[in-house]
């Protein structure tokens, strides 16, 4: 997991999903969780298989998320498996933040998890990327239509 950056997957599926080159994730993709703390919210993007394999990362993203005191959304874009593990992480999000958690753009894998334990009454399912703001961009925020961020870029908001 990387703090305050967004490294997209790469691999043999492809770029970024901007690229022509872009193929949709596989079931047996490896799991990868980055999460980015903006202007406005906290986002947590995961990808691949979300199982108990990665329980020590989905806590630290949990950590990092809360130490944000933002907002949080969930990228489940290119999840391409999730288990119990990836349900108790979302379900802890959404009862433990003071703000309602967001979950952008979940595959028919996750909304069917979501709906069959109903941990989906707690969380907003919002099928549109709204875009993201880091911190650093200066005023204006990044420019409509832009690639993810570098790394190292973000953080957590000045006080």
């Amino acid at each position: 997991m990387q703090d305050g950056t967004y490294d997209p997957p790469r691999g043999p599926q492809g770029g970024s999903p901007q690229d022509p080159g872009h193929q949709t994730p596989e079931i047996g993709d490896p799991a990868s969780i980055h999460v980015i703390v903006g202007r406005s919210r906290a986002r947590i993007v995961l990808s691949g298989e979300i199982d108990a394999d990665i329980g020590g990362d989905l806590h630290e993203a949990t950590a990092a998320a809360e130490e944000s005191r933002l907002p949080v959304e969930i990228d489940a874009h290119h999840v391409t498996f999730m288990d119990s593990s990836g349900v108790a992480f979302l379900a802890r999000l959404a009862s433990r933040s003071p703000h309602r958690v967001r979950v952008l753009r979940a595959p028919p894998t996750v909304r069917f998890l979501l709906e069959v334990t109903r941990i989906g009454d707690l969380l907003d399912i919002v099928d549109e990327d709204p875009g993201f703001e880091l911190d650093d961009d200066g005023p204006s925020g990044p420019p409509s239509g832009t690639t993810p961020a570098p790394a190292g870029v973000g953080g957590p908001p000045a006080s």
